[in-house]
């Protein structure tokens, strides 16, 4: 235990360059993947990311890949939910099944002795799930609970409504989980089809960390694809953002009003994303001292809560922010954020601000490497996102080489005070 203690502590204080030691693996079936060897614990975490998720449900069927993924835990092969999960649970695994909009991820936990044996039963979860009509029921309840809950929510409403005034007519403008009557109306068919889309090799990046080397690991992950068909259904194209300046409202009954706020962003290859991220962090990061929580929460007591983020979709890319206030404020907030909006683009952010958010930004970056599990599931989204091998080595580095000059070069060109879409939902005052 305390050799384990030790480890991990290490992992967290010293620095990061020194402690993440990547090894690209390639098998013999062609698969790649990044591991991070770790053997203070007899344990292995693997993490998978398939490209594609809910942009590839047809209109027909949405949410069903949302649907099946919740699926992949109840029942494959010769195994109903409950053998499925005994099974599991007599091995000391882990696994955990999610769709998102791009993607779908399955994340796998194990002790080292039984490796082959997870491996194995994961790979009847991949290639032969069930699907049986009770799990189904059981399942489709449950989602189809939730989706009215987010029905009646206002957030999951603003949210659905700028991206359907961002997106028009791409997938990235619909629900990743459907809507209650879509979920209602899925055929086992349906989630077939979403299996055979979604799970394939030609779209699957992986990341694993824990008690294993890449001699070991190599045929493991042949094996854990057995069976995997080598490729899936089309992605779709581009989603490019063409949502107009102004206001949409929806109204909703209420003493507060969600915004949502944006424009167009900046791709995750650009150059200046980065810097671009640095300057979003000044701006809007969400916590105390960022401009919009200080111009909006410290000094006015506008909101509770306000924060932008560089929304770097896997098929396009926007600029967001997020806040309630009460209905009579909303007029001024949005006053407010195209002020901001206009400042930075004219003055900037300040060398003092630059500086503070640099040291902020370093000093928390290795705390999210809390362990194999958060470990291998940033080697997987590393390469999802395009990153090189290095990335998590130089990331530091990248973030202090950023100068004001350039900060403030990008800020003239990500901010576009013109461009800002409102969706407002509730009952505004003050707005025209």
């Amino acid at each position: 235990m305390m050799r384990s203690l030790v480890a991990l502590f290490l992992l967290v204080a010293a620095p990061l360059r020194a402690e993440v030691d990547i090894t690209p693996v390639t098998t013999q079936s062609g698969l790649d993947a990044w591991l991070v060897e770790e053997r203070s614990i007899p344990f292995i975490a693997v993490d998978l990311i398939f490209e594609g998720g809910a942009t590839l449900d047809p209109e027909s069927a949405l949410g069903a890949t949302a649907l099946m993924a919740a699926l992949l835990n109840e029942g494959a092969g010769e195994m109903d939910a409950q053998s499925f999960a005994i099974a599991t649970e007599e091995l000391a695994a882990r696994f955990s099944f999610d769709a998102g909009r791009d993607t779908v991820s399955v994340s796998a936990q194990f002790l080292t002795e039984s490796a082959p044996e997870a491996i194995a039963l994961l790979n009847t979860a991949l290639t032969q799930p069930r699907f049986d009509a009770d799990a189904l029921e059981r399942v489709r309840a449950q989602m189809v609970a939730s989706l009215r809950r987010d029905a009646l929510d206002p957030n999951s409403i603003a949210s659905r409504a700028f991206a359907e005034a961002a997106y028009p007519g791409h997938p990235y403008a619909r629900p990743s989980e459907g809507t209650p009557e879509s979920v209602a109306a899925l055929t086992r068919d349906d989630l077939i089809a979403a299996h055979q889309g979604t799970i394939a090799r030609d779209r699957v990046h992986i990341g694993v960390a824990g008690d294993i080397d890449a001699a070991t690991l190599a045929p493991l992950l042949d094996a854990l694809f057995e069976g995997v068909p080598e490729a899936g259904a089309p992605i779709p194209g581009r989603a490019e953002f063409a949502a107009e300046p102004g206001i949409t409202r929806v109204p909703f009954e209420g003493p507060q009003s969600v915004i949502a706020f944006g424009h167009r962003g900046i791709p995750r290859d650009d150059p200046d994303f980065t810097t671009a991220f640095v300057v979003n962090e000044i701006v809007g990061g969400g916590r105390f001292g960022t401009r919009l929580m200080s111009e909006l929460r410290e000094e006015r007591g506008l909101t509770y809560g306000v924060g932008a983020f560089l929304a770097s979709g896997f098929l396009g890319e926007s600029y967001q922010g997020r806040l309630s206030a009460s209905n009579a404020d909303v007029g001024q907030v949005i006053e407010l954020i195209r002020a901001e909006w206009e400042k930075l683009v004219t003055d900037g952010v300040t060398e003092e601000e630059l500086a503070r958010i640099k040291t902020y930004l370093t000093g928390a970056y290795p705390l999210r490497f809390d362990g194999n599990g958060a470990i291998a599931g940033i080697m997987a989204s590393m390469q999802f996102q395009g990153f090189d091998i290095d990335y998590v080595n130089i990331r530091n580095d990248l973030i202090d080489a950023v100068t004001l000059e350039e900060a403030n070069a990008v800020a003239q060109r990500l901010y576009q005070p013109d461009a800002l879409r409102f969706v407002i939902v509730g009952q505004p005052e003050g707005i025209n």
